[in-house]
């Protein structure tokens, strides 16, 4: 969405960049937001990237043909099958790109494209250990557990805690992958209200995340993926709710809604 209701959060969709002690840049997902970071890095003179995917819904893929190191020689783009089939990276991508939807087509794109072969149960990208998870959503899909240097980071967008999708898993055991996170971003999309009448949609309740977490000991929260049509007030209040049921718990957890070029040091 866009709009002086929602200029504190942004309107952008799923993209996340990483950056690693060995210098590597990882991208998650291609949202909307891809189209920015394109432009920032082509600035920084940075055209080597690795890239990850959650899942092949449109709103994580839409922002791709607006990476404009796409259309340049020089950029060397890694896309990690990691626990993917084989062509499932550059199925979703050409897809998006193939007429009409797009006038250049994938086959035409003059970055390098390079495919790694992944693992499913872990793989490493530089210094990071990636370690995936089957999402609860519509279709399936990967959360990652990003690992370095004793420190942790966890991305689970597009999951359902309150029901198991096919390929999802319990809630136990999203709770146990998130033991002591030091930074947990968790689909947080509706409030309990909505998520009684859209239960099954793929998505979580802010108090199902908050419980999370609580029982995960994790040490820092942000709830992601946001619904498209709440206002920054509306965020505003949802994350205060949040730090009413960490003070009457006696939790400690810094909880907060993730934002348009928030960045994260571990």
């Amino acid at each position: 969405m866009s709009g002086q209701e929602y200029i504190k959060y942004g309107g952008d969709t799923t993209c996340l960049e990483i950056r690693t002690r060995s210098d590597d840049i990882i991208i998650v997902d291609a949202g909307t937001g891809i189209r920015r970071l394109g432009n920032a890095l082509i600035k920084e003179g940075r055209y080597q990237y690795n890239f990850l995917l959650t899942h092949g819904h449109w709103d994580h893929l839409m922002g791709f043909p607006y990476f404009k190191p796409l259309f340049l020689e020089h950029p060397e783009i890694r896309l990690h099958r990691g626990p993917f089939h084989k062509k499932f990276m550059e199925t979703m991508f050409s897809k998006v790109m193939a007429p009409p939807n797009f006038p250049v087509r994938y086959s035409d794109l003059k970055a390098k494209i390079v495919y790694q072969e992944g693992k499913p149960e872990k793989f490493d990208i530089g210094s990071v250990t990636v370690v995936p998870i089957q999402l609860s959503h519509p279709n399936s899909g990967k959360g990652y557990k990003f690992i370095e240097d004793g420190k942790s980071f966890v991305f689970l967008t597009d999951n359902e805690l309150g029901f198991v999708h096919p390929g999802g898993l319990q809630a136990s055991q999203y709770t146990a992958f998130c033991q002591e996170a030091d930074l947990l971003l968790h689909d947080a999309e509706y409030t309990p209200r909505e998520y009684n009448l859209l239960m099954e949609w793929g998505h979580s309740s802010y108090e199902d995340v908050l419980e999370l977490a609580f029982k995960a000991g994790v040490k820092r929260l942000g709830l992601f993926h946001l619904n498209q049509e709440r206002t920054d007030a509306e965020v505003d209040e949802m994350v205060a709710a949040c730090h009413r049921i960490i003070a009457e718990r006696g939790e400690t957890l810094d909880c907060f809604a993730v934002g348009a070029d928030m960045t994260f040091e571990l």
